[in-house]
């Protein structure tokens, strides 16, 4: 069980009086429903980042290519509590394999580190989960589910603007953010879709409303550069038939050549 942050309870929210057998709820008591509210969603951070840190690779690489960047992640992550209590978020930008997502966990860990409730998705899946609400045998409403996104001290979005648009997702959007907005809850997030000629194709994907939030949330977008560090990968012939994550084998011998992206 977690201490009680104020000090006074054993953790479980309630001050015990032995002598009159009576329990009273302690200060903490509303920090305790809402952890245990957003505890169903707790995010964890995905087998690819458990080694993730500020010491080692792809990190110092990230870091050469983007130093700025690298070093408010650091002063972030470093005071993560403060961040947190006081709402603010981050926010990254850039092609695709610059190290967005990489730095966004090494965020999401500082706040884990720190005891405090994730949640981590990706929108897409995001949306998924959304829409999973509308089942008969769902866990959760729509509205309940919202509210345990609204509850974890940080939420931890990927690949923004990769989903499908539809008025419904609009919505959905604009509700979660403006929610934590108004709630002084922390975002981070990473997209692709906001370049040096400006946001135009973020908001036109997930509407003004919700940009302007995430402006108010998370101040201006951190852009990284780089080149993309998913294709820099050594490939040797396999012994046996390799096989391809969607569990198609490949040729023998053949081991799949990256995509180049073209230049602009």
């Amino acid at each position: 069980m977690a201490a009680c942050p104020d000090g006074r309870c054993d953790g479980s929210g309630f001050l015990l009086d032995e002598r009159a057998r009576q329990a009273r709820p302690c200060s903490c008591r509303p920090k305790v429903i809402a952890r245990k509210r957003a505890a169903a969603i707790q995010g964890r951070i995905p087998r690819k980042y458990h080694g993730a840190s500020f010491e080692r690779e792809p990190v110092l690489s990230i870091e050469r290519a983007n130093p700025h960047v690298a070093r408010e992640v650091r002063q972030y992550a470093r005071t993560i509590a403060e961040q947190l209590d006081g709402g603010r978020g981050l926010w990254f930008t850039g092609d695709v394999g610059t190290g967005k997502t990489t730095l966004a966990m090494l965020v999401s860990k500082a706040a884990m580190e720190a005891d405090r409730t994730v949640a981590i998705y990706s929108l897409p899946r995001l949306l998924t989960r959304l829409r999973d609400t509308y089942q008969e045998d769902a866990r959760y409403s729509l509205a309940g589910l919202i509210d345990r996104l609204v509850a974890v001290d940080l939420l931890h979005v990927d690949d923004v603007g990769t989903e499908q648009t539809s008025p419904w997702v609009l919505e959905q959007l604009y509700t979660i953010v403006n929610s934590r907005y108004e709630d002084g809850r922390a975002i981070v997030l990473t997209t692709n879709l906001v370049t040096i000629e400006g946001d135009d194709a973020l908001r036109a994907q997930i509407g003004d409303r919700t940009v302007s939030r995430i402006y108010e949330i998370c101040g201006e977008p951190k852009a990284m550069f780089g080149d993309d560090r998913r294709l820099e990968t050594t490939y040797t012939l396999p012994e046996t038939p390799a096989v391809d994550r969607d569990d198609q084998p490949l040729a023998y011998g053949e081991p799949r050549r990256p995509r180049r992206r073209l230049a602009s």
